[in-house]
């Protein structure tokens, strides 16, 4: 089967996204859980995968490194299916920009999403990365010692050290990228297509220490779990709230917008699809 052109690209992101508003909340919940404990998976072994890497010797590529690993929760929410807060941002948007939803639904699954992405993110930080110790205690030996002060390094940058305009403008180019990754996984129809598309833009965007809102709800809680010192709770909802915003812009203003425009603007608003999906592949972000 031939990839997909954008137009059609458009239309299949604009279905998708119908689809997705019009499931059972609890099958979002569950998606969206599954989403965050993804993408978190992603992130820990990305910090894994970096740490220990002398920056005098290594310059930069342990955050290429970083990236390169951290493909795998994009991969995971896109092949084994399920919900990202981020991917959402372009593909619900899409939707009612075609008059395929309102305003209500976007809002409604956006924040049900986030909801779920959340606990999964939380339940990897706290049980798989902190419990296991995985990422080790405060003056840990040997790779948990150096996994912990890589987190340490991550999450205080992320918490402490960025001003929230910083973080926002981080999480418009995140998004951006990543919401590309989404768009260009919509031309393949090979699980190893998807996996092309999808891996430049995300490691892109580790790589240039962007912001994005769903893994940085691993970094920061797992950070805390970890002993890690001066970073509170507050410096955590103020890096969610900015991050999350710019993922939004990032989204419907780059790619939602930009692509609607080109693709959809002039084609006629067809009825959504109300058949629950809990399996798509590709299009499932």
């Amino acid at each position: 089967m031939p990839d997909r052109q954008p137009p059609e690209m458009a239309q299949v992101a604009s279905e998708t996204g119908a689809k997705k508003v019009h499931r059972t909340w609890d099958r979002v919940l569950v998606s969206s859980f599954l989403g965050g404990a993804y993408i978190a998976f992603g992130a820990l072994v990305a910090i894994t995968v970096s740490s220990g890497l002398d920056p005098d010797t290594w310059g930069t590529l342990p955050t290429l490194f970083m990236g390169a690993a951290f493909t795998l929760g994009l991969v995971l929410v896109l092949i084994a299916g399920s919900d990202l807060a981020t991917g959402n941002m372009l593909l619900v948007p899409l939707g009612a920009m075609q008059g395929r939803l309102g305003a209500g639904d976007v809002a409604k699954n956006l924040t049900l999403v986030l909801l779920g992405n959340l606990l999964g993110a939380l339940f990897v930080a706290y049980f798989l990365a902190v419990q296991t110790g995985v990422i080790g205690a405060p003056g840990a030996s040997g790779g948990a010692g150096l996994t912990h002060e890589r987190l340490a390094q991550i999450a205080e940058a992320k918490g402490l050290h960025e001003s929230p305009w910083q973080v926002f403008l981080r999480g418009v180019g995140c998004n951006w990228l990543v919401c590309l990754a989404v768009w260009m996984s919509l031309a393949a129809t090979s699980v190893s297509g998807k996996v092309l598309a999808i891996f430049f833009p995300i490691m892109a965007f580790v790589a240039m220490g962007f912001d994005h809102v769903v893994a940085n709800m691993f970094f920061l809680p797992a950070a805390i779990f970890a002993g890690v010192p001066d970073l509170g709770w507050g410096d955590v909802g103020v890096n969610w709230l900015m991050a999350g915003l710019g993922n939004l812009v990032g989204a419907v203003v780059f790619v939602a917008t930009s692509y609607w425009y080109l693709f959809l603007r002039d084609e006629p608003a067809e009825q959504p699809s109300r058949t629950p999906t809990g399996g798509e592949a590709a299009e499932r972000a």
